[in-house]
């Protein structure tokens, strides 16, 4: 079979390698395509069968102007770049990478609390600018410190990454409270499961880690933060598209958020014209909580097991069944 990878650098900007696909078929990469929907996503698929993409949009144009394909083998697991159920209808399975980050991606949340916390890469440059030499005391710092242990960590989204954060928070001896569709035990040795109105209420730290669905489409917005304390910490690593972003820029600027952890935003890349670039006290990072090696290696490894299953008529982890 003829594989195309229609964007393969951010996956692999070189550290990995390819030759697993190779294997499976006559394969051609391309570094870059586009993130826009465009002509040259469907000339350059051209008669291949399996197509492997990352942010690359699939659209139902593109769909139609590629009457060869079969497979679409995304290199993550959110894959709404995909029109999958036009897809579906053309016969064509759409496969994702269903869990590769779970402790990555909450070691990342949980260090970007701990950023706005004690302000590690602050007070380093102030030391290396010469502040603390010509410091009359014998130590300084700039910001408010903040001790975790005894506060409450609200977590909406407690699937395997909202619970691998919950075991984190709770070794810093954190209380954690928890909001997800379903329950489990193995949730309820980490956490305490209550309403979301609770959640606001009581948590001292927010994190986000639930999948972007119509229903937690701005989930944080004007109305919600109102519900929270005063002086809460916000930590968002799941999906841009889950905070009203002018919302949450005012609430920082007014002081009722103290900080944000932020490594998505609506609109990625970021626009020059987000208002969170000029909130205070807001961290943002380019998407990249997903990004250690050894995730990128576990992602690519699933993707060619998926598409090995499906040439061997046994696809797994497809999306629109």
């Amino acid at each position: 079979m003829k594989i195309v990878v229609l964007d393969g650098y951010i996956e692999n900007p070189g550290d990995l390698s390819w030759e697993p696909l190779e294997k499976l078929g006559e394969l051609t990469v391309y570094d870059r395509t586009s993130y826009i929907d465009a002509p040259i996503i469907a000339e350059r698929i051209g008669d291949a069968e399996v197509i492997v993409i990352n942010k690359t949009p699939i659209s139902k144009e593109t769909i139609d102007r590629c009457p060869d394909l079969k497979a679409i083998a995304v290199l993550a697991t959110g894959y709404n770049v995909v029109d999958y159920k036009y897809a579906k209808e053309k016969g064509i399975v759409v496969l994702n990478v269903p869990a590769y980050g779970t402790d990555i991606v909450s070691q990342y949340a949980v260090g970007l609390l701990l950023e706005i916390c004690s302000h590690y890469g602050h007070h380093d440059r102030a030391v290396k600018e010469g502040r603390w030499e010509n410091n009359i005391d014998w130590c300084f710092w700039d910001h408010p410190m903040i001790e975790l242990s005894g506060k409450t960590a609200g977590i909406i989204g407690f699937g395997r990454i909202g619970q691998a954060t919950g075991k984190i928070l709770k070794a810093l001896n954190m209380r954690v409270l928890a909001n997800n569709p379903s329950q489990s035990d193995a949730g309820r040795e980490i956490g305490e499961y209550v309403d979301k109105e609770t959640l606001f209420r009581e948590s001292d730290v927010i994190f986000l880690h639930c999948p972007l669905f119509p229903e937690t489409e701005g989930l944080i917005n004007k109305d919600s933060i109102s519900k929270m304390k005063d002086g809460v910490i916000l930590i968002n690593n799941s999906r841009g598209q889950l905070v009203v972003e002018q919302d949450l820029a005012d609430a920082l600027n007014n002081g009722k958020v103290y900080a944000a952890g932020l490594d998505v935003v609506s609109t990625e890349p970021i626009r020059s014209d987000n208002p969170l670039l000029t909130a205070k006290n807001c961290i943002i990072t380019p998407h990249i909580s997903w990004a250690a090696r050894a995730a990128r290696q576990r992602i690519l490894d699933v993707t060619v097991e998926n598409i090995r299953a499906f040439m061997e008529g046994n696809p797994k982890n497809v999306v629109n069944p």
